[in-house]
């Protein structure tokens, strides 16, 4: 409100999207001249579609009383042309979108209209949720984006959390900003709790193969709650979200993750609308967004990053509510709960895992046998979740070489284990494999079992499976003499390059600027410009 930039950090929760919504529409109204229908005023930037349609909904609670205003969310899924025909036609003085959609509405342009321009009146940027839009590999998008706007601007960003990219971009993208910084109360005299005080944050121990069973028996001890369970790839939600549908038949169970399209919006919503249910979904759901009454929030998969863990558990005890978070850890992963009370400042309490209700994985088991669909799924949902556990970010904690893979199959309820280079030497005894031959196992729809039934009949005539993807050998065409020796030339100074570049990592600041000198002497020598005599006394013997 005072022309400065804003770089805002504050608990999940606590009212962010108003604190930005707000001052932009106060500082568009004390504008000395109006808006025109073409001119944009501010933009506000969010990493997924979810939180900007949130966005969208508060802000026309307030453009309704303000009608001299226009807003326009611009997010994929929606068609992009008839996008730019509605600012065409209305306007968009403020501008709601995602970064990759934003990024081509700047490249493309219609009779009349071009969003370069327009931004000429830009007033505020704000870029929410910050450090997610880095994460996500937007740092390019931005870049391009901002090159599009006025310097002449306020800039705000605003997260629960700040990383080391975040810090780059307020120094890169900002002029003097202010620092805001809003935290729970102290848990001492040096610790600043990161998560809010009506949060309970709790973990349990349990071994892989029994995980699934103590979450079913927890989801119906509370089927009355609204809970999130968050896994780490999109094939365990496709697979998770069909085996709890199954085993939950009273139960409201809807999904979400990155790889939807259309469907993202319309569960999303309807979600909000439940007084009770589960979502299940990825971190996609883990940032910004505001559903309401959520009870518990349950992280099956250990989260991606420490401040992935405040963000998920930030989706419950929302503005001064109380809300709860679990967190389901293996043995071998006990040390991340200490981890995460000195990294994010966030203590938990255990939680007795309770005695087994029901043998649900047995149940899982047979549903793969009865539906190929299924037995598929958990296939790839196994394979994503260890790939994606290889690669985690707190490796010194979660090893894969510290995890059982038998449990862990048999925690997926898999028939048999797939080929992968991650079970490479695995000693795998404690798994037994259906006895059943797998390839007999038909889907449950007719449809795709008849398509099934008759790529099998064209494999056993012709030994190839149709639609599988065939790998051709390329033989190399006989070119002439010179373009080869060229083509080489091109190669070996690509390659040198490459190697200097590596050299130029591993120099100092002395060592690179005496490389300079002598480079620079080299040239001289070559253009006859110093003798022999003076090279070999300044170069040669230097060396």
């Amino acid at each position: 409100m005072t022309n400065k930039d804003v770089a805002a950090e504050a608990i999940t929760g606590s009212g962010k999207t108003l604190a930005f919504l707000i001052p932009i529409l106060e500082i568009l109204l004390k504008r000395e001249e109006p808006l025109k229908k073409k001119d944009v005023g501010a933009i506000i930037i969010t990493p997924t579609r979810e939180l900007a349609l949130q966005i969208d909904g508060v802000l026309s609670t307030f453009t309704k009383h303000t009608p001299q205003f226009t807003q326009i969310l611009c997010i994929g899924g929606n068609n992009i042309e008839a996008d730019l025909e509605k600012i065409k036609e209305n306007g968009a003085h403020i501008i709601i979108a995602t970064p990759g959609r934003l990024e081509d509405m700047f490249r493309r342009s219609t009779d009349g209209l071009t969003l370069a321009v327009g931004v000429k009146a830009l007033e505020v940027l704000v870029l929410d949720e910050a450090d997610r839009l880095l994460d996500m590999g937007f740092a390019l998008s931005i870049n391009n984006i901002l090159s599009y706007l006025p310097k002449q601007r306020r800039t705000g960003l605003f997260s629960a959390t700040q990383t080391d990219e975040v810090e780059a971009l307020i120094r890169a993208g900002l002029r003097n900003p202010v620092r805001v910084a809003v935290k729970e109360n102290q848990i001492d005299d040096e610790q600043t709790q990161r998560t809010p005080s009506t949060l309970q944050n709790f973990y349990m121990i349990c071994e892989a193969d029994e995980k699934f069973n103590y979450l079913m028996d927890f989801l119906r001890c509370h089927q009355n709650d609204k809970c999130m369970i968050f896994y780490s790839t999109c094939a365990s939600v496709d697979y998770f979200s069909k085996a709890i549908k199954s085993l939950l038949k009273n139960t409201e169970v809807l999904c979400i993750h990155g790889k939807m399209k259309e469907k993202r919006n319309k569960i999303f919503a309807a979600f909000r609308s439940l007084q009770s249910g589960i979502l299940i979904c990825t971190d996609v759901m883990a940032r910004g967004v505001d559903i309401p009454e959520v009870n518990w929030v349950l992280q099956y998969d250990p989260p991606s990053s420490a401040n992935a863990f405040v963000h998920r558990c930030g989706r419950t005890a929302r503005l001064g509510r109380s809300g709860n978070a679990l967190l389901f850890l293996l043995p071998s992963e006990d040390s991340y709960v200490e981890f995460i009370a000195l990294n994010q400042k966030v203590p938990m309490k255990r939680l007795s895992p309770p005695a087994p209700q029901q043998e649900y994985i047995h149940k899982l088991k047979h549903m793969a046998l009865k539906d190929r669909a299924i037995y598929e799924s958990g296939i790839k949902a196994f394979v994503s979740s260890v790939q994606s556990y290889a690669k985690h970010e707190c490796s010194l904690i979660f090893r894969l070489k510290d995890i059982d893979i038998a449990k862990l199959a048999r925690g997926y309820a898999l028939l048999k284990l797939p080929k992968m280079p991650e079970l490479k030497g695995k000693k795998l005894e404690h798994f037994e494999e259906t006895e059943k031959d797998v390839s007999t196992i038909p889907y449950r729809d007719k449809m795709r079992e008849k398509q099934r039934q008759s790529k099998l009949k064209i494999f056993q005539e012709t030994g190839e499976m149709p639609g599988k993807k065939k790998f051709k050998t390329i033989k190399p065409e006989n070119k002439p003499w010179a373009k080869e020796k060229e083509r080489k030339d091109k190669k070996q100074r690509r390659k040198e390059k490459r190697d200097l570049k590596k050299r130029k990592m591993e120099f100092n600041e002395t060592e690179l600027d005496d490389l300079a000198k002598d480079a620079q002497l080299v040239k001289k020598f070559k253009r006859g410009k110093m003798s022999e005599e003076d090279f070999e006394t300044e170069f040669i013997e230097d060396v």
